[in-house]
């Protein structure tokens, strides 16, 4: 006889398996919603910032990737378009690293490992009856809609592209972020921990105007590489494309509402954010802790799929994520402006923010997870 479920998890990317192993560890017996890969979907160039918090998370979880796969971020800096700049520096902060760029497949794989180990978790390939359903399906979810949510969608006419590269020039494990005419380039460290500072593999966050991307996405690798030179202004000096390429619309949305009697939305499913400050996937692992604890410290008389129970969840996760979303938004809208005196102010800006001091300290903790 098949076991009654506690909780059904639709969605096992990384939130939904975090959650389901956080669950797990509450004694509930948790259905895990997984489908196979497609056939001919090559591999994720994708790379996560995942920050003090997460890791953590993930830690605890047993699931953090080991070192050839993650890389710390020793510092950031990122260039306005007329000369501003703003640096953190991870000794500043006391810290051994602001975050850690992690390979998507690795961590994947740790988390599949650790879910191995765990007996309470079934793997489903459709949905199951259970007393909680937790969507975690991405943004593109088809479930939200049977619960009667509405996802209210900005797009940002932009897309995201991404790929890995090799630089001429060290990385330094120094993220590096341009913002210039509207777009938005990011090369990220990576090369694992014992890269160091001497590492020349990055990837490539590059957000650009919808008009163009798909003409940059028809390059040739070595034309393709010269463009990014372009963007970051020969800083990493020649650029190798060492991957395929990847792209995705890129957009601000948020779920009307995260929960309701029996069911809850977690990670993209219930919001999406610019990848700007690199906080996705940290909001998501956010969301699966804040669920997971909500429901160990539920009163003995309330069952998983109380609505009031829930409800704290929602209350407990939406302010920081409306935060996070206001604030990448109002970067993204900033930077977006052509004109010569959005300019001059933008920068102005920057400057003044990167001799603030204590209010320089306060971002940097919130970018780390430090409340």
């Amino acid at each position: 006889m098949t076991a009654a479920l506690d909780v059904c998890i639709r969605g096992a990317g990384v939130v939904g398996r975090t959650l389901a192993l956080l669950l797990a560890r509450e004694r509930l017996r948790v259905g895990l919603v997984d489908h196979p890969p497609l056939a001919g979907v090559s591999a994720d160039v994708r790379a996560y910032a995942l920050n003090p918090a997460s890791r953590e998370l993930l830690e605890m979880l047993r699931a953090w990737p080991d070192e050839a796969h993650v890389t710390p971020v020793v510092g950031m800096q990122v260039h306005g378009d007329e000369g501003g700049e703003v640096s953190f520096i991870a000794a500043d902060q006391g810290v051994a690293a602001l975050a850690w760029i992690v390979d998507v497949a690795a961590l994947q794989l740790r988390l599949d490992e650790a879910l191995r180990f765990q007996p309470l978790v079934e793997r489903l390939e459709s949905p199951r009856p259970a007393a909680l359903t937790v969507v975690c399906e991405g943004r593109a979810s088809a479930t939200r809609a049977e619960f009667g949510v509405q996802f209210e969608v900005t797009s940002y006419t932009q897309r995201a592209i991404a790929a890995r590269l090799t630089c001429e020039k060290p990385h330094g494990s120094i993220a590096r972020q341009w913002f210039a005419e509207g777009e938005i380039t990011a090369l990220l460290p990576m090369g694992g921990t014992n890269a160091g500072a001497l590492g020349n593999s990055v990837a490539l966050v590059w957000s650009v105007r919808e008009e163009r991307a798909d003409a940059l996405l028809a390059l040739d690798a070595a034309a393709f590489a010269r463009e990014v030179e372009a963007a970051t202004g020969g800083a990493m000096g020649a650029l190798v494309l060492a991957s395929e390429r990847a792209a995705w619309p890129l957009q601000l949305a948020r779920a009307d509402r995260w929960c309701g009697p029996g069911w809850a939305l977690a990670g993209d499913a219930a919001h999406t954010v610019h990848p700007l400050a690199g906080q996705g996937l940290n909001l998501g692992l956010a969301d699966a802790k804040a669920l997971a604890g909500v429901l160990h410290g539920r009163e003995y008389w309330r069952g998983v799929d109380d609505w009031k129970l829930l409800r704290r969840y929602e209350r407990s996760r939406k302010a920081d994520v409306l935060a996070m979303g206001a604030t990448t938004d109002g970067l993204q809208q900033l930077f977006a402006r052509p004109d010569g005196a959005w300019s001059l102010l933008r920068n102005w800006g920057m400057k003044g923010f990167e001799h603030s001091g204590p209010v320089k300290q306060w971002v940097a903790r919130q970018a780390m997870g430090r409340l």
